[in-house]
């Protein structure tokens, strides 16, 4: 068994899974986020380790007949934050998570400059897309822009910290004393050379461009390398066994590909979690960057995934929420919205919603479009909210699936639904109708990511292969486009991209 740790950005999971990817227990907690004034958002990395610490010994003692089978541990995490850890490994200060917009003015510093395009130097532009794939966000969201910021506004912390570690790798610290990381994993800091998914590492030019020294990081080892045992103090602590081995493991996107069972290049899936995403494996680099769309280094060694995000999905499910209710919501809050929005018409009686709720990040960057309800009448209640939202989000996930499957050059047929928001039937019909794809609802979708750490660890230790889990993987229902909603869908996916384009003109 794999004791597969999943610390996200608004809830910690621990499950133990089988080597066949099965989830026999499993245990969470909410997470809370620090937001500062100047666009902070952080969280405190030994609340995480509390969290764990109190995760695993409650999941122990609710089946202490599993505690002996447990062989390994494997982590995934939130990806694109900043640990800035001293020479002990003690944490100085605050987690810098990927929300964290401070080191957007670090990042635009470091990437224009005559000749421009989009806001970047033409010949630093090329250098990233070559050797990287991609190249340093604007929006300052980026681990790079977090260093640089820490440089810049906190140089006493800068200067004292012996190691910059993704959440990932700062658990993999605590976990066996070692400063480690994988290829994947450091892939948003454009510092490594993508190019040879076989040797990937920090290039001198890319630390040159942002004036950090290669010794700031740790060694790069593959996703399923065996860091070594879990450290006694730990295990005593968490009362696991003595000699258990701790799997490198991957950060969340890549995490949540493994677990959604798309093992095989082109095998789609979309997460319907607080974001969104469509995504796959591919056996090539490359960039779409005017979609704001690339391949990069996946969780499975030897692979590229495409990677992309809309901002808000599920985020727009709890803005509902806590409009309806506020601090009131019942606990069924989200099977109500899901019986609400059943209970209106495709097309919700003619209201609309547009999902960018904190702006947009792909198939466009633009962190100043907004959204919300239009069209808005007396006639409408909360089922026509409840399903604007849903379709809103779905007219959304089909202008990136375009972009998607631009860049994959083929169609992407079925697509695996996980996360949170694939529990909703009625959602997983909506996507089908608008996307005109099969769309497979997974079991426990709510899961994958931690799911895809215990498969990614069982891999690791040697006890099965990526064939055998992705035919593994169990669909709990299948969905099939209707064509009449579809027809409606079209005419409404037309007017939803000539909002966008409205919405542009009206903030510049």
């Amino acid at each position: 068994m794999v004791l597969a740790l999943d610390l996200g950005t608004t809830a910690v999971k621990a499950a133990v899974v089988s080597a066949q990817g099965e989830l026999l227990v499993w245990d969470s907690e909410p997470q809370s986020l620090v937001f500062t004034p100047d666009g902070g958002v952080e969280q405190d990395p030994c609340v995480w380790w509390a969290t764990l610490t109190r995760l695993v010994q409650r999941l122990i003692a609710s089946a202490p007949e599993l505690r002996d089978l447990i062989r390994a541990v494997c982590c995934t995490a939130q990806w694109s934050g900043t640990v800035a850890v001293n020479a002990a490994g003690e944490p100085l200060g605050n987690a810098i998570i990927w929300m964290d917009t401070r080191g957007a003015p670090d990042i635009a510093a470091l990437v224009g400059g005559f000749p421009s395009l989009m806001g970047y130097n033409l010949f630093k532009l090329r250098t990233w897309l070559h050797l990287t794939g991609g190249a340093p966000a604007r929006s300052g969201k980026d681990p790079l822009a977090h260093i640089l910021w820490l440089r810049r506004a906190d140089p006493a912390r800068y200067r004292a910290a012996q190691k910059f570690l993704e959440p990932k790798d700062y658990l993999n610290l605590r976990l066996t004393g070692r400063f480690a990381s994988s290829p994947e994993t450091l892939a948003l800091h454009w510092l490594t050379d993508n190019r040879n998914i076989g040797r990937i590492d920090y290039h001198p030019t890319l630390l040159r461009y942002a004036g950090l020294r290669r010794e700031q990081f740790p060694d790069l080892y593959p996703s399923t390398a065996v860091l070594g045992e879990l450290l006694p103090a730990v295990a005593d602590e968490w009362e696991l066994p003595r000699g258990v081995q701790v799997v490198n493991g991957t950060p969340d996107l890549h995490a949540t590909a493994i677990g959604s069972g798309g093992l095989s290049d082109f095998q789609a899936h979309m997460a319907l979690s607080t974001s969104a995403w469509i995504s796959c494996h591919v056996p090539f680099k490359r960039t779409d960057i005017f979609r704001n769309i690339a391949t990069l280094p996946a969780g499975v060694p030897g692979r590229y995934f495409i990677a992309n995000e809309q901002e808000t999905a599920g985020a727009c499910l709890n803005w509902l929420r806590d409009v309806l209710w506020g601090d009131a919501a019942p606990s069924d809050a989200y099977a109500q919205l899901d019986t609400y929005a059943a209970q209106s018409p495709a097309g919700a009686d003619g209201l609309r919603f547009a999902p960018w709720l904190v702006g947009e990040r792909t198939p466009v960057e633009n962190p100043h479009i907004r959204g919300g309800f239009y069209r808005l009448s007396l006639q409408h209640g909360r089922p026509q909210m409840a399903r604007a939202i849903l379709e809103g989000v779905a007219l959304n996930a089909r202008w990136l699936l375009e972009a998607v499957e631009r860049l994959a050059g083929r169609q992407l047929n079925p697509i695996r639904l996980i996360g949170g928001g694939a529990h909703s039937a009625v959602w997983a019909q909506i996507l089908a109708d608008v996307l005109h794809r099969e769309i497979w609802q997974m079991a426990q979708p709510q899961m994958a990511t931690v799911r895809g750490a215990g498969m990614l660890g069982a891999v690791g230790m040697g006890w099965t292969d990526w064939g055998l889990l992705e035919r593994y993987a169990p669909v709990q229902a299948r969905f099939t486009p209707n064509p009449d909603a579809a027809r409606l869908y079209d005419a409404l996916y037309r007017e939803f991209r000539t909002r966008y384009r409205v919405e542009s003109r009206l903030r510049g």
